[in-house]
């Protein structure tokens, strides 16, 4: 079983930051393949920031872009996603995922298993 606890959401106004964690635990050798989503109210769950756990490389949604930064701590178990330059439009709850294997740095929900409970980010203007 694997499990995924996201955590560091909150509110912040308009150009400030934030960082997102994701403590993973259970079974989790073979899951080479993590992400972040977000959903905001009425809209689809969208991919924002992918990494490949066994090399580190990693892709964006060209709206995080140079603005998000996604990383591991393997000796931690732990994900994260450093949020700088908010905008009102990154308001979601955002949900780390996981997946079996390698899924060429995909943002499509569909291609992970494992999801945690979400955390809700607010960014004010």
């Amino acid at each position: 079983q694997v499990q995924l606890v996201e955590s560091g959401g909150g509110s912040v106004q308009a150009g400030g930051s934030l960082r997102l964690s994701c403590a993973t635990s259970g079974y989790t050798s073979g899951l080479y393949s993590m992400a972040w989503f977000r959903q905001a109210p009425g809209k689809e769950r969208e991919g924002v920031a992918s990494i490949n756990t066994f090399v580190g490389s990693t892709r964006y949604a060209d709206s995080v872009k140079g603005r998000f930064s996604i990383s591991q701590d393997k000796n931690k178990n732990m994900l994260s996603l450093q949020m700088n330059s908010l905008k009102p439009d990154d308001t979601a709850v955002y949900y780390c995922a996981a997946a079996w294997g390698f899924t060429s740095h995909s943002l499509a929900p569909s291609d992970y298993r494992h999801w945690g409970q979400g955390t809700q980010v607010t960014v004010s203007s």
